[in-house]
């Protein structure tokens, strides 16, 4: 997901040249657990969600990254 820049009480605000991607998965918890273990920084750990669970996570970069099991609305 890539959007543009916003001010006003974003929920997860980045500034330009960071990255936020949402990566589907089956088993947040699993992808969550590997992540801590390699040394990622955790943001918000597994949770359930009104779309599914998920979990965010930081890299050593700064990057934040969201895992979860929403595959978006059917078309």
């Amino acid at each position: 997901m890539l959007g543009s820049v916003r001010e006003a009480d974003d929920a997860w605000p980045l500034q330009p040249g960071s990255c936020g991607s949402y990566v589907v998965c089956a088993d947040p918890d699993a992808v969550f657990a590997r992540a801590v273990a390699a040394g990622a920084t955790v943001v918000r750990g597994p949770a359930d969600a009104c779309h599914g669970r998920e979990c965010t996570l930081r890299d050593p970069e700064g990057n934040r990254w969201s895992f979860g099991t929403y595959r978006g609305e059917p078309r």
